[in-house]
This record gives structure tokens, sequence and C-alpha cells, in this order.
């Protein structure tokens, strides 16, 4: 056998190693744990027989002087930028990684040229490569934080989301806004006023470069049926009977991409597409000749979810500053034990084969 001279000295590397383990191993069979903690914690993984269970030499007081240099920061693990090899499971690229409900105070402007400060839920997500281990997911909040105390506008969301795809070097990303939106609405009858909020969320998705912009907004309403309601008035025209139609709580789900390049849609826009297509909008302040009204109105306007569905798009489909959109209505019944429910999409945007198991769960308004 031919042995190299680089073979010769490994092998005496390797025997000097092993001898000095069995130093260390003798050593150790004599010491307290104090005195194995105060020569390098880190041996102790190599002395099983003799556990370091507690460092009793290490400080346990909080340094309130200690401070930070660049050369400190640069020493400190970073395990989420690790080499691809500490990847746990399938190396596969992950469609989103991020932050959820995150909150902060942001400025958004209205319709009559006012400003609200409302508290607002963020999600922020990145693409992950297959062979990236993971993101310095603060990066997302703290690149956030640098456009918070701008009025936020899809320019100012795309602005945030292109900084923090640059700062994590991803390819797509994704931030979404959702916030309660007051408006003052006026009683039917009586001249009161009160505010009415709407869940809406903001949504901005950049995917293989193209920028998607989306508006979600959750419009409650009330539902009378128009069966019951003929069945009401049968009882009453030909057996005196009194009856009344059954009527309940409804809640729409709007999704709306903007198109590019046209005029501003407002969240006070798109509520009145709402309206104008379904008017029976549940109300705020009343008094009894708005109940009246309410009941009118109701009556003049009798629908089941797919009739609801339709007149939404109808509305939607007839504004040119809308493109794809979706529509997810539930009538919650007072008459059954389930809810009555309805999809309708126009586009690709939000085609979709499967759903959410618990999406429609989601469209109860609790107030």
């Amino acid at each position: 056998m031919n042995l190299h001279a680089s073979d010769k000295t490994d092998d005496a590397a390797l025997g000097e190693a092993r001898a000095a383990l069995r130093t260390l191993r003798d050593w150790a069979k004599s010491v307290t744990a104090i005195e194995v903690a105060q020569l390098d914690p880190a041996i102790a993984r190599l002395l099983p027989e003799n556990e370091v269970a507690n460092y009793p030499a290490l400080a346990r007081a909080y340094p309130e002087e200690f401070t930070v240099d660049e050369a400190y920061k640069a020493s400190l693990p970073d395990l989420q930028n690790g080499p691809e090899s500490l990847i746990k499971g399938a190396k596969r690229h992950i469609q989103h990684v991020g932050i959820s409900n995150f909150r902060l105070p942001i400025r958004f402007h209205s319709r009559d040229g006012g400003d609200l400060r409302l508290e607002t839920s963020v999600t922020g997500t990145v693409s992950l490569e297959a062979g990236k281990k993971g993101i310095n997911m603060s990066r997302i909040m703290r690149t956030f934080y640098t456009h918070a105390e701008k009025t936020f506008s899809f320019d100012v969301i795309e602005a945030a989301l292109n900084d923090y795809k640059t700062d994590l070097d991803s390819f797509d990303a994704r931030i979404q806004m959702r916030f309660s939106f007051p408006v003052k609405l006026p009683s039917l009858r009586s001249g009161l006023e009160g505010y009415q909020y709407y869940d809406i969320a903001l949504e901005l998705v950049e995917k293989r470069g193209k920028i998607i912009k989306i508006i979600h907004l959750d419009y409650v309403y009330s539902s009378t049926c128009p069966c019951s309601l003929e069945l009401s008035e049968h009882a009453r025209q030909t057996r005196g009977q009194l009856a009344t139609p059954h009527s309940q709580r409804s809640v729409a789900r709007i999704s709306a991409q903007m198109i590019a390049g046209e005029n501003c849609l407002w969240f006070e826009d798109l509520i009145d597409i709402c309206r104008t297509a379904v008017p029976t909008e549940t109300q705020v302040m009343v008094k009894r000749e708005d109940e009246q009204a309410f009941a009118e109105l109701n009556a003049a306007n009798p629908i089941f979810v797919e009739d609801a569905a339709r007149l939404f798009f109808e509305g939607l489909q007839a504004d040119a500053r809308i493109g794809d959109f979706r529509i997810i209505a539930s009538h919650q019944e007072s008459l059954h034990s389930h809810d009555a429910v309805s999809i309708l999409t126009e586009g690709e945007t939000f085609v979709s084969d499967s759903l959410d198991p618990r999406l429609f769960n989601t469209l109860f308004h609790v107030g």
C-alpha cells in the first residue's frame, strides 16, 4: 500500500485529537459542572457523562449598559439566511411566506377630500426560492413602517411592496391591508344620522412581474325571501290570516380588480354600487318611521341569494374602473338552520376550483 505524505499528516492529527479527547474526558471525571462551564460551555457536548444543566458562572442580571456595535451584530447567528444544507423537509419553492396581522394606524383619503386614520391589520408575504432557508420577517415590518406616515393609496402600497421584495431578494410578493371604514349615513325617514362601518381590504399582488390591485368589501344587507312574501300575501288574501315573510341579515363579499390607468375607484364608490344594486342595506339609526320604511323597502326588493349575486354583478360590470371581480353572497336564513350561498365571478383572476372549507363562516357580520 502506498501512503501519501498528506495521508500520514492526517493520521497524525487524528491521533492527536483522539489523545486530547481522552485527556479531556479523564479530566472531566474529577471536575464540577462549574469548572466545565468556565473552561468552555461548548465542550459539554463532548462529555455526555458530565451533564451541564445550568451554567452558574454566567451573568444573570440584564446588562443595561451593553451596546451593540457593527462587529457584534456581524457575529450574531442568522439561521434564516443559513446555507441550503439547513433546509428541513422538501426543497421546494414556497409561494408565500411572511407575517400576518401586524397592526398600525394608517391614514386613508376619503372621497370628500378628508383623511381618516384607521387601525389597520397588515399581511405581507414574499415568495421563497427552493434553495433558500428562509426570510428575515422583521424586514417586512421595518420596510412597511417607512411608508406608514403617508396617506395610503395603491401607489404607496406598491412602493412598500417593491421595497421589501427587493430587500428580501424575492420575485413575487403580496400586501393585504384590512380595516373598518366609517361612513355617516342618514336614516330612511327620521332625518337621524349614524356611522356605518364597512370591512374593507386592499390587496396588491405582484406575480411574475404583473401587478394586480384588488379592493375587497363586505356589504351587509337584509334579504326578504320572495317565496315567503308571496305565501304570506296568499294567506292574507285567501284566508284573512296574518302572516309575515321571513328576512335575514345577509353579507356579500365583493372583490374587484382595479383597471390600470382608470380613474380612482373610491371606497365610497364601491359601496354606492352595492347599495344601488341591493338597496336594503342594514340601518344604523332607527325610529319607528324608519323601521316602517325599512319593512316597505324590503317588500319592494325581495331577493333570493341568486338574485343578489346577479344584481351585484350587473352593477360591477357597468363600471369601467373595474376589471375582473367576484361576488360571494350569504343569506343567513331565519327560516332554515342553514345558510343560502352563491358565488359569481367575472374574468380569470378569481376563478378557483377549490373553496376554503370555512369561507362562508367568515361572512358572518358581528356588528
